[in-house]
């Protein structure tokens, strides 16, 4: 199993980190990022490191994938983020395994799992917990569940992540300026890899 994906998200975080150091925060939550520069402008970039609650997902046995522009990083995709959007199935044991990962990252509110879309937070990074219940435009995502693509973090911890041209069609789904442009940039991104 290739490292390279988390690579480049390791790579992402150093730079977000640089490029943060000095920011102060200003109060703007990830949840009110704005549709054309996201979460990268809000206070959630500050300090955002998504490894451990990635790490806790395997260590738990969740089968979440990542989605959004982490997995937009992981796929090549130059544009930081501030918070790590999650894709699960709905079921009462992936909802365990995901109860079990935000308390070891230290989740002491834990989000109410039966809804198809719920914002969750722990050290180190926020976002949105997510099923194939919630409404994407026309698509149906529960296939991007099967069809989700692994990497080896080089601390020996596996991350599921969105296809590539998954992501593209969730991307265009949403319809937002960043979705479009983030979806522009990869499907360059899928055309050079050929």
């Amino acid at each position: 199993m290739s490292q390279t994906a988390a690579l480049r998200l390791r790579q992402a975080i150093a730079r977000t980190e640089d490029a943060t150091r000095e920011r102060i925060p200003i109060g703007r939550r990830p949840e009110e990022a704005d549709d054309l520069l996201g979460t990268f402008a809000t206070d959630g970039a500050l300090g955002f490191d998504p490894f451990p609650f990635l790490r806790a997902i395997h260590d738990a046995g969740s089968r979440a994938v990542v989605i959004g522009q982490v997995a937009g990083i992981m796929h090549g995709s130059t544009e930081l983020t501030g918070d790590l959007d999650l894709l699960w199935d709905g079921s009462p044991h992936e909802a365990q395994a995901l109860r079990d990962a935000l308390a070891m990252c230290g989740c002491t509110e834990l989000p109410d799992l039966a809804r198809s879309q719920v914002a969750y937070q722990v050290t180190g990074a926020s976002g949105d917990l997510c099923t194939p219940k919630l409404r994407w435009g026309a698509l149906d995502v529960t296939s991007c569940l099967t069809t989700a693509e692994t990497t080896c973090d080089p601390a020996g911890f596996t991350i599921r992540y969105a296809a590539l041209d998954d992501l593209i069609r969730m991307r265009r789904a949403l319809g937002r300026p960043k979705d479009l442009r983030r979806a522009d940039e990869l499907a360059r991104i899928g055309t050079d890899s050929v």
